[in-house]
């Protein structure tokens, strides 16, 4: 016999049943890693505590999430996950911060549809793509990336 299941608590003010929630993030060094990301993208903790036998933090970047996991890292090259995207508002103005601060950006801003994106190792040698859509997208890309349709 199957029990009946409770009623299903939909997230996010959403109809929707799933939602990509996080990328869990592997961290030698969790203060330097939360420390990037409250510097350069504003990211909030909205939990730090010991969770799994080692400490956890969760973060905030703007409507996304991050779970933090402090552990060694496997010295071997990254596998199945290539980069993290993270969508931006300025992209020109974080990429002269991030130059300025000596971050190493090796092939700069790519241009792409009025927008563009560039290429950095975060600690823990994380690949991230900073990117700002362009306005030229078809529509159908734009509303992905947030932008309402007018």
């Amino acid at each position: 016999m199957i029990d009946t299941p409770e009623p299903l608590r939909y997230a996010y003010g959403s109809s929707k049943r799933y939602h990509l929630h996080h990328p869990h993030v592997i961290c030698a060094d969790i203060d330097a890693t939360v420390a990037f990301y409250r510097r350069w993208f504003e990211a909030e903790i909205a939990w730090d505590g010991a969770f799994a036998g080692t400490r956890n933090v969760f973060m905030k970047i703007g409507v996304g999430a991050m779970h933090l996991y402090e552990k060694q890292i496997d010295p071997r090259p990254r596998n199945a996950v290539h980069h993290l995207g993270i969508q931006v508002a300025g992209l020109r103005d974080l990429y002269g911060r991030m130059v300025q601060a000596g971050l190493d950006i090796p092939k700069g801003i790519r241009e792409s549809d009025g927008g563009g994106y560039f290429m950095l190792e975060a600690p823990d040698r994380i690949l991230l793509e900073i990117f700002e859509p362009g306005p030229q997208r078809p529509p159908e890309v734009l509303e992905y990336y947030g932008y309402a349709q007018s």
